[in-house]
């Protein structure tokens, strides 16, 4: 079975608000960019909470802005065993020390998990921490379409109170 690593992480001095998810995709891992595949609408949801189309940036300008606003992403799984890109399918999961290293984010305020996977790994090891808010948010990848569109922006939303 293929192990699958995932990126460092897209943060610096100024993160407030760091989205984790679970471990890239396929598609991300082959373009080297977080939420590649066009099915998964991070960009889309993360666009709407901005108010700005951060889809028809490029990659870097969008990574750029993000960090402008203060917002950091990274994942919550090392590497893992994972045919295709579903989280169900992964095994194996080494994952990172998130309590470690949200120690070294000074202003960090807020942790949103994009998804069940990333909110069950990450919530084990943030979840007593003081000052931190924890959000969780449902799965923009494509392959969680129990909820819709306008039910995944309404929820994703609550990003913009750890964003001002």
């Amino acid at each position: 079975m293929p192990l699958k690593s995932a990126f460092p992480p897209s943060v610096d001095a100024n993160t407030r608000l760091l989205i984790l998810g679970s471990l890239p995709g396929d598609a991300s891992i082959r373009q080297g960019e977080y939420y590649a595949h066009r099915g998964n609408a991070f960009w889309d949801l993360l666009g709407d909470v901005l108010d700005e189309n951060l889809r028809g940036q490029p990659y870097a300008m969008r990574l750029k802005r993000l960090r402008v606003l203060g917002i950091g992403l990274w994942d919550v799984i090392e590497s893992a065993e994972r045919p295709g890109s579903l989280d169900s399918s992964i095994r194996g999961a080494e994952l990172r020390d998130l309590g470690l290293f949200v120690g070294r984010l000074p202003m960090l305020r807020a942790v949103a998990f994009n998804g069940k996977t990333a909110a069950r790994h990450g919530r084990r090891q943030l979840g007593d921490r003081p000052g931190l808010t924890l959000i969780d948010l449902p799965s923009s990848s494509g392959a969680y379409a129990s909820l819709s569109r306008e039910k995944k922006v309404e929820a994703w939303r609550a990003l913009r109170a750890c964003i001002t």
